[in-house]
């Protein structure tokens, strides 16, 4: 009996060893703020953030996703985690430029030939060293998500070369790096937060805007759109962050959970990504958009064209944080 209980006790004390790490994390809520729709790229990619967390977490860690802008708009959601007001996001880099000016290497054009030098940079030292300056504005960068290579879309004409653009109202985002390159190849550039673009091109308060064909689509931009320019001008990460209020609360454990959920929904959503683009092009044609690709000869010429204006771009950048990007990539390449 007596050796009985001994052995109980141990197989007690063993079971209470190989319990998950789960056991010992808090219950949390985390509000999740991402800028497009709930079906589309970012919605789908959040939900599968909050299953593997949930499932990391014993169901402890449990993430409300709000989209389609109900937040506030990428800049509103990033002071939101700033101050402390909201855990989590997903959305564009380049409104982070305001912050850390490194951050504007990823809107500079024809810096990537494709998806898989894209991914070997953003996932790399160059890539890590630029997430890790947001602790010191009070953000936590996690992982980038693809939002894919920029295409152009109006109302006027097809974009076959740089002459296409002059005159032509175009939504940007709100970055200094896209005013300069847009303005400099002679369209009259209008920075604009996302979650007021439909409505500014129903009213032709714009002509056009740029963003990635999947964007296109899960935005409905077909609807006041005719003409779709495949210029693939600028490939553009998606940045996952934390508030460090939120984050500096969290023990090892919990931050573990979190960051393999992050890598997950990271590997989930670029697959998503790459499948759905073939899609979109499918569905857009579809709905009545006319869609153009521009030459390589036309897109050596916007090279050409925007390089006066990237030189600068570049000195303000840095010189230093440039020769390491282009060495990061010059590795890849090899």
């Amino acid at each position: 009996m007596k050796r009985t209980i001994i052995s109980l006790g141990v197989a007690a004390v063993a079971l209470m060893a190989a319990l998950p790490a789960a056991a010992e994390i808090k219950p949390r809520i985390i509000r999740f703020g991402y800028g497009l729709n709930e079906d589309s790229l970012q919605g789908r990619g959040a939900r599968h953030f909050a299953e593997e967390l949930a499932k990391a977490t014993g169901d402890k860690h449990k993430v409300r996703t709000f989209g389609a802008a109900t937040l506030g708009s990428d800049m509103q959601m990033q002071n939101a985690l700033a101050g402390g007001a909201q855990e989590m996001m997903v959305g564009s880099t380049a409104t982070l430029v305001g912050l850390v000016k490194e951050f504007g290497v990823w809107d500079l054009p024809f810096l990537f030939n494709n998806e898989k030098e894209a991914d070997a940079v953003l996932d790399g030292p160059f890539g890590q060293k630029l997430l890790d300056k947001l602790a010191e504005k009070d953000l936590i960068g996690l992982v980038y998500w693809e939002n894919g290579f920029r295409n152009m879309t109006n109302t006027k004409r097809p974009i076959n070369s740089v002459e296409d653009l002059k005159g032509i109202k175009l939504r940007v985002m709100q970055n200094p790096v896209f005013l300069d390159v847009f303005n400099g190849v002679g369209a009259n550039a209008v920075p604009l937060a996302f979650s007021e673009l439909f409505s500014a091109l129903e009213t032709k308060a714009v002509d056009g805007q740029e963003n990635p064909v999947t964007t296109i689509e899960s935005s409905k931009f077909y609807e006041v759109q005719k003409y779709l320019s495949l210029t693939k001008h600028v490939y553009s990460p998606w940045i996952m962050m934390a508030s460090k209020t939120f984050w500096d609360k969290l023990d090892a454990d919990e931050k573990a959970a979190i960051m393999k959920a992050a890598v997950s929904s990271r590997e989930f959503e670029r697959k998503d990504s790459r499948e759905s683009t073939e899609k979109s092009m499918v569905f857009l044609k579809s709905k009545g958009m006319q869609i153009n690709e521009v030459s390589a000869a036309e897109t050596d010429r916007m090279r050409a064209a925007v390089k006066p204006i990237l030189d600068k771009v570049k000195a303000d950048i840095g010189a230093a944080t440039i020769a390491e990007l282009d060495a990061e990539i010059a590795k890849v390449r090899k």
